[in-house]
């Protein structure tokens, strides 16, 4: 805010004249930000040296199905609905791509035969990719038997625990691979 304690006269362009003075000044003063660091990350805004692991909701760092904080799935390529590495599933991630999966030929044919054809992402056999729960849980349920490929194997670790609203611990455990090998 401008203070002026001598008489001025408003000009038509947008300026002031310091009538004792004789000079021009901006109506405007602006402040200068240039050494301040704002980053948008996740549904929040985080400060430098903040935690950048930070879900939408509360605060709180994204845990895996075991209440653990997530692990890394994959910068090769770069997955997850943050495109991060991480599969987190924030509140605003509708399909809830929160299983880390391992890719087959036989996942990829069945989710093109439902209408995502993930190759045409460059998607490939052995990639891994943050995966709908419920595009897996349909996998899961059209199985048939324990060792079917059309199931992702799933990296325990790096899997959302948003995943269990919406399948059993049980069943990601009878996919799931040590270590994500």
């Amino acid at each position: 805010m401008l203070l002026f304690q001598r008489p001025v006269k408003r000009l038509n362009l947008g300026l002031v004249l310091d009538l004792k003075k004789k000079r021009k000044t901006s109506k405007r003063e602006y402040a200068h930000v240039h050494d301040v660091q704002i980053m948008w990350e996740r549904g929040s805004i985080v400060g430098k040296g903040e935690d950048r692991k930070m879900r939408e909701t509360g605060g709180m760092p994204a845990l895996n199905v075991f209440k653990q904080r997530l692990a890394l799935h994959s910068t090769q390529p770069l997955t997850g609905f943050t495109r991060t590495g991480y599969c987190e599933a924030p509140i605003s991630d509708a399909g809830n791509h929160s299983v880390a999966g391992i890719l087959t030929n036989e996942f990829l044919d069945f989710s093109a035969s439902r209408g995502n054809d993930l190759r045409r992402a460059g998607l490939t056999e052995g990639c891994k990719w943050c995966l709908c729960v419920k595009r897996w849980k349909e996998a899961f349920d059209a199985r048939t038997g324990a060792d079917d490929r059309k199931v992702p194997r799933v990296v325990l670790k790096a899997t959302n625990s948003r995943a269990l609203e919406e399948v059993k611990m049980e069943d990601l455990k009878g996919f799931a691979v040590e270590d994500g090998m």
